[in-house]
């Protein structure tokens, strides 16, 4: 009754907005191929990186967007908008994709770039099986495996709510039981059909940081008070012990720090299978940042927080807009010998043309061809004396 007696709508949280937004732009910045502007992104001060900023808000956001209609209208109909997203999230890939392979061929025809070849060697060589691969999601090409992830996660949320219902530990234990068989049995989706590789990015895994921020806001999991000394002092030690283990510019001149961070995060799966270190440090990356900017929080939206929450809005068609600007501007930079100069301009252009998208689809969004049509204006009264000059000369 308490969980039923919820505003079935939320004020937005614009920090949320906001963190989108940033997740935009480090996601075209890091899939920009010998990008000199990928140094510097967050991931290589951390053991995080921007991916789980995106599926942690990616969980917030959905338990906003999905949550109320589970709890106004029942499981079923919360299931049936479950449902709907995944085919829109579904077709959104197959589109990317479908996209991509044309903007390939299109590079190879106008600058001989021969990008098709470098970017789906699969599609060429095995064009059947890369084809059924494709829609079946068994397979993925490089830097297109963000989507199918969301699409596994998204479709476990109607399993939690119903555990939820039985008792509310369930919906944890689920979370903790398919994390816990990624790390002892291998627990992954068949991601490459040639060598049988799983999943880059394995959904199994990467639930856990997506339901901790649905839980979050679905109010089922309490969140410790912010800018308390305490937190903030051991937060604080987390961020700052990995940042020697983390930041390349250390890395290369101190090889014990690369040797203790193989110890740490050992193995090559220790990102496609969300290391709990990783899980830890992001924890303690966003409790630091929502601390610091819990005093200015009135004050988000404006000046650059206004562009990110413009961009954070709209974040499906931002991320498909990234994935494809990107591309344009790995073939821009190469063609320009990756100048610095060329690099930071592409950059740029990168962000702006996002934040084009974003207001674009904003405009879309609102339908501004639904409203009433404006009033008709009215022809001024002329003066009588003016009407009877044109009498005259007519």
């Amino acid at each position: 009754m308490a969980e039923a007696a919820r505003p079935s709508k939320r004020p937005r949280d614009e920090r949320l907005d906001i963190f989108r937004g940033l997740t935009m732009l480090i996601i075209f910045v890091a899939h920009v191929p010998a990008n000199s502007w990928n140094a510097w992104i967050p991931a290589r001060f951390g053991f995080s990186s921007g991916a789980e900023l995106f599926v942690f808000c990616s969980g917030f956001a959905s338990a906003l967007a999905f949550g109320a209609t589970f709890v106004r209208r029942g499981w079923w109909l919360g299931t049936a908008r479950i449902l709907q997203r995944l085919w829109q999230v579904y077709w959104a890939h197959i589109g990317l994709v479908v996209a991509l392979v044309a903007l390939a061929a299109l590079l190879d025809t106008l600058v001989g770039s021969a990008e098709l070849g470098r970017q789906f060697a699969p599609l060429m060589a095995d064009p059947e099986r890369a084809l059924l691969g494709l829609v079946t999601l068994t397979w993925q090409p490089d830097y297109l495996d963000i989507l199918p992830m969301y699409l596994v996660i998204l479709a476990l949320i109607p399993l939690a709510i119903a555990l939820r219902r039985l008792h509310p530990w369930l919906p944890f234990l689920m979370v903790a039981l398919l994390y816990a068989l990624v790390w002892t049995e291998g627990l992954n989706l068949p991601g490459n059909p040639w060598n049988g590789a799983g999943w880059f990015l394995n959904p199994f895994a990467w639930q856990a940081i997506f339901f901790i921020g649905f839980f979050i806001a679905m109010k089922w999991l309490p969140v410790p008070p912010l800018r308390r000394p305490a937190l903030l002092l051991a937060a604080g030690l987390i961020v700052v012990a990995a940042v020697p283990l983390s930041f390349w510019g250390i890395l290369e001149i101190w090889p014990a720090a690369q040797s203790w961070r193989d110890i740490l995060l050992p193995g090559d799966f220790e990102k496609s299978n969300l290391h709990p270190l990783r899980i830890l440090h992001f924890l303690a990356l966003a409790y630091i940042v929502l601390s610091a900017i819990e005093p200015v929080r009135d004050r988000l939206d404006s000046g650059l927080g206004h562009l990110l929450i413009l961009i954070g809005r709209q974040s499906l068609a931002a991320f498909l807009a990234s994935i494809v600007l990107a591309r344009l501007a790995w073939t821009a930079s190469e063609m320009a010998g990756h100048d610095a100069v060329v690099v930071a301009l592409l950059n740029l252009a990168g962000f702006a043309a996002l934040l084009g998208v974003a207001c674009v689809v904003a405009w879309f969004k609102r339908a501004p061809w639904a409203g009433p049509p404006p009033a008709p204006r009215e022809a001024p009264e002329m003066p009588a004396a003016s009407t009877s000059r044109l009498r005259e000369a007519s």
